[in-house]
C-alpha cells in the first residue's frame, strides 16, 4: 500500500498542486463575482 516509488511519489505532489490551485483560482473567482456585484 505503502507506495514510495519517485514515480508514485511525483504524482501525488502534482495531483496536491492541482488541488492547491484549481482552490487558489475558485477563490479568486469568488472575490472578482464579489466586486463586480458592488460595482453595480
Amino acid at each position: 500500500m505503502g507506495d514510495k516509488s519517485p514515480k508514485a511519489t511525483q504524482k501525488k505532489s502534482t495531483q496536491k498542486q492541482t488541488k492547491v490551485a484549481s482552490t487558489a483560482q475558485k477563490k479568486k473567482q469568488a472575490v472578482v463575482a464579489k466586486s463586480a456585484a458592488k460595482k453595480k
